[in-house]
């Protein structure tokens, strides 16, 4: 009975150490490519073909469809109605000359208006009294005299620049003190349509002797 026993717990025992060994056969198998072999073995190569890729062709446009000639339009002409004159049987004189038209009258130029213009006058309460200005040595010497001065007065009655002589008194000192005394002047400002203007004018400074 012993030995019975003793013989079935060897079986089991080869048993187990053949599977072990089949595990650690097939553990090493894979670790060491073994199995990497059997599939390309049974797996059979794969072969990859490069296709060109075939671009379409650009093919001409159709040409255009053909164009139909279209028949003329037909216009109808027109109708022309011709009036033919009617004879008048009348005994009335027709009034026929060959005289010429005369041409229309000449526009007359529109008038220019002059504007209204007023010479500067001497204020004489204004103004200095020419014995203020008489030279001396014409009065020792009893000389008198009429200058006539030219002067440009401005809008507020005031000469205007220096005065001139324009017709002299035939004494340089009666001419020289007519000049001054017109510097000194005062006038009542020459007007254009009514509205006071600078306007020169001309003036007789008289230079008398006086009891």
């Amino acid at each position: 009975m012993a030995v019975y026993v003793q013989r079935n717990n060897s079986r089991r025992t080869g048993v187990l150490v053949g599977i072990i060994a089949f595990h650690v056969l097939l553990l090493y198998g894979l670790v060491s490519g073994l199995a990497r072999k059997v599939v390309e073995v049974v797996a059979a190569p794969l072969q990859t073909d490069l296709i060109e890729e075939i671009k379409p062709e650009d093919k001409p446009p159709p040409p255009p469809p053909p164009q139909m000639e279209r028949p003329p339009v037909q216009v109808p002409p027109p109708d022309v109605v011709i009036d033919i004159p009617m004879e008048t049987n009348t005994t009335a004189i027709s009034n026929v000359t060959d005289r010429p038209v005369p041409p229309p009258p000449p526009v007359a130029a529109p008038v220019e208006r002059k504007a209204v213009r007023v010479a500067p006058k001497l204020d004489t309460r204004r103004s200095p009294s020419t014995d203020e200005f008489y030279p001396a040595s014409a009065r020792r010497a009893e000389i008198e005299g009429v200058t006539t001065v030219r002067a440009c007065v401005g809008p507020d009655g005031r000469v205007a620049g220096d005065p001139t002589v324009t017709n002299g008194s035939g004494t340089a000192s009666l001419d020289e003190a007519a000049v001054k005394w017109a510097r000194r002047a005062r006038f009542a400002p020459g007007t254009e349509d009514g509205t006071a203007v600078e306007m020169c004018t001309q003036f007789n400074v008289r230079f008398k002797l006086t009891d």
